[in-house]
């Protein structure tokens, strides 16, 4: 078959598909929707899975926290109780205590809805106030833009001191003004500033930026209550000894709260490598169900495709016995068919691809996570796309091909 005849074959096989626009238009769609179900939802997962692994990059695998054990509903039918809080005495007596080789951060939260004030400007009241100790910003990946962290003697003298976060810069100073070793209010108490975070970014629609930080040791005067949970973050030097920093910790902290031989454990250890795994098995499993959506709804297309070409078939046979009568063979005319079905095929996918990337990427701006492309994906959905054409446009090719041109043309 020389060059010439397939050129030609493509060109007839173009005319005939321009000839049933409305099915052809119909075939398309419903190939573009299955399409854009796979690969909307797996940009939007793979999306998602960028943001949490962004987010979580700067812990590394080498640190771990401890907190207080969270009631998980019933257990063995009856109401599991939730523990007591790491209070302030058992956070800093597992501070003391812990020598492993290993850096130490002690956390609380003390409000969430704080107003922040600074001459005339003021933020909403929505400002999360963390109080932290000196080694916090080292252990939980945050960097300074400018200012400086607190020092251990800040802490001990309880010092009114707060660093911000980004979003609250820009929301009580100008461009040009210097927020450091201004005064400020947090509520009705007075702070200078210490240092400005650099920007953290948004993640899954909560700014990370909308905080400020002040001394641990001050938060427990002005913020803390009895019932302010005290966390730990531990930091292991090295990162392939984590199992051993974690064993350690358990038992350092089962004497410091008191747990009895043989009870269970009245607090938890996430690990953050673990809580991204898990994280990334969640969005897997979602990505699979997409995937299966989509091969489910191209199954349906490649039915309806198949449904148009053997329809074609039956009412282009004076057509396919006049070509054969001219000489046309049975293998040029199944390749007619081939040709419509897999360009038909190619366009659905086309549409799809481009409209699942917008709609994917929608989702990803509404949930402010970053813009991707899944490659890998829309290879899978061109290669679904082509198997499906084939396969679908096969039977009636071969239909087409096996007519007798006598009989064809006195079809009518």
């Amino acid at each position: 078959m020389t060059r010439d005849t397939i050129n030609e074959n493509i060109k007839v096989s173009i005319r005939s598909i321009r000839s049933q626009m409305l099915r052809t238009v119909l075939t398309v769609a419903i190939i573009a929707f299955g399409i854009m179900a796979l690969v909307s939802m797996v940009t939007a997962t793979e999306s998602l899975k960028a943001n949490i692994q962004q987010e979580f990059s700067t812990l590394g695998t080498n640190v771990f926290n401890i907190k207080n054990k969270q009631s998980r509903g019933r257990r063995m039918g009856m109401l599991e109780k939730e523990e007591e809080v790491i209070n302030y005495r058992q956070a800093t007596a597992f501070k003391e205590q812990y020598d492993f080789d290993a850096i130490v951060s002690l956390s609380a939260f003390g409000s969430g809805a704080a107003t922040i004030k600074y001459g005339q400007e003021k933020t909403n009241p929505n400002v999360q106030v963390i109080g932290i100790d000196e080694q916090y910003l080292n252990v939980s990946g945050f960097d300074l833009e400018s200012g400086r962290s607190f020092s251990a003697s800040d802490l001990e003298s309880s010092q009114n001191l707060v660093i911000l976060g980004k979003d609250v810069v820009t929301k009580l100073f100008n461009d040009s003004e210097s927020p450091l070793d201004k005064e400020i209010a947090i509520g009705s108490f007075k702070y200078t500033v210490a240092g400005v975070l650099e920007s953290k970014g948004s993640g899954m629609g909560m700014s990370q930026d909308n905080q400020c930080y002040i001394t641990l040791t001050n938060l427990k005067k002005q913020f803390a209550t009895a019932n302010t949970d005290y966390r730990i973050s531990i930091m292991v030097n090295d990162a392939e000894r984590i199992s051993d920093g974690i064993s350690e910790a358990f038992g350092v902290m089962r004497v410091v709260r008191g747990d009895e031989i043989g009870s269970e454990n009245s607090f938890e250890v996430d690990q953050s490598s673990a809580l991204i795994e898990t994280l990334l098995e969640a969005i897997s499993v979602i990505t699979i169900v997409a995937a299966g959506i989509g091969v489910i709804t191209l199954f349906g297309a490649g039915i309806g495709l198949m449904n148009i070409m053997l329809v074609s078939v039956t009412e282009r046979t004076q057509e396919i016995g006049v070509r054969k009568a001219i000489g046309a063979s049975s293998k040029l005319i199944r390749m007619q068919f081939l040709v419509e079905a897999i360009i038909i095929g190619q366009l659905g996918g086309a549409v799809g691809i481009l409209l699942g990337l917008i709609v994917g990427n929608i989702i990803a701006i509404f949930f402010e996570t970053p813009f991707v492309i899944p490659w890998f994906w829309i290879v899978i959905g061109v290669s679904l796309c082509a198997v499906t054409s084939v396969v679908s446009g096969y039977y009636p090719a071969k239909r087409a091909a096996a007519l007798d041109p006598i009989d064809a043309l006195r079809h009518e």
